[in-house]
C-alpha cells in the first residue's frame, strides 16, 4: 500500500475520533483504517483529552489492538446500544451503501452497526466506487456443513463463488468459526437489494457484507 494512501487513511480516522465524546460506548471497527481510530482513541485517553469511553469491538483482532492502546473494552451484552461506531469499508457506492468483510469481521461489524445511534465509515478514495462489486467481491458467511449448495444461487445471481482460504490454503474461519465464500460480480452488483435478500434467505448463511440502508457518515482521507 503507498504511503498516500496510508496517509488518507490515518487522516480520515484522525477526523472520525473527533466525533467522540466524553461518556460514549464507542463501536470499534476492524481493518487499518479503523485501527487508526482506536489507536487515537487510546492515545487521547492516554493525553487526557478524552475520559470515560467504552469500546465495543467488531473483532478479535482488534480487540487486541484496542486493549494494547488502552481502550477500556464492554460488551453488547453489557451496553446493547452503541454511541458511535467507527469503521472502514471496502467499498462506498454514491447512496452510501457499503460492502464489508475483506477483513473477516462482516457479522460483527454488522450487529454493531446495527445496534449504533450514528455510524462513521472512514474510507481513502479509491474505496468510492459507481456500483458495488465492480473492484471488490462480495464476501458471504456461511456455516461450513453443505457451503457448496450456496454456489449455484451465486451463478445464478450473476457472481462466481470462491471460498476463501488462509495462508496454509486451509478454509479461512471467522471470530465465530464461519467459512467465507468471496464472490465476484463481473461489471458490479446490479441490483445489491435483490442479492442480499436472496442470499440471506438461503438456510446456511448467516449474513452477507452488503451493508444496505445504514446511511453512515463517509470521512474520505484525502478527497
Amino acid at each position: 500500500m503507498s504511503e498516500g494512501r496510508q496517509d488518507a487513511k490515518r487522516a480520515a480516522a484522525l477526523r472520525a475520533v473527533q466525533l467522540v465524546q466524553a461518556g460514549m460506548v464507542v463501536g470499534l471497527g476492524t481493518g487499518s483504517t479503523a485501527r487508526f481510530a482506536v489507536e487515537e482513541i487510546g492515545r487521547r485517553l492516554a493525553a487526557g483529552q478524552l475520559r470515560d469511553i467504552k469500546g465495543v469491538p467488531t473483532s478479535r483482532a482488534t480487540r487486541d489492538v484496542a486493549a494494547a492502546a488502552g481502550v477500556p473494552l464492554t460488551s453488547l451484552e453489557r451496553h446493547p446500544v452503541v454511541d458511535l461506531t467507527i469503521d472502514g469499508a471496502d467499498e462506498v457506492d454514491p447512496a452510501r451503501n457499503l460492502i464489508k468483510g475483506h477483513g473477516g469481521a462482516l457479522l460483527w461489524e454488522k450487529i454493531v452497526a446495527s445496534a449504533s445511534r450514528r455510524l462513521a465509515i472512514v474510507v481513502d478514495a479509491s474505496k468510492m466506487v459507481k456500483r458495488l462489486g465492480q473492484t471488490r467481491a462480495l464476501p458471504v458467511e456461511v456455516v461450513p456443513f453443505g457451503w457448496k449448495v450456496h454456489e449455484p444461487a451465486v451463478r445464478d445471481l450473476g457472481g462466481e463463488p470462491r471460498l476463501r482460504v488462509d495462508e496454509r490454503g486451509e478454509p479461512y474461519r471467522t471470530d465465530e468459526g464461519h467459512y467465507i465464500i468471496d464472490c465476484e460480480f463481473a461489471g458490479g452488483i446490479a441490483d445489491p437489494e435483490l442479492v442480499n435478500r436472496v442470499l440471506r434467505s438461503r438456510a446456511g448463511v448467516i449474513e452477507t457484507g452488503l451493508f444496505l440502508g445504514f446511511e453512515p457518515e463517509v470521512i474520505v482521507g484525502g478527497g
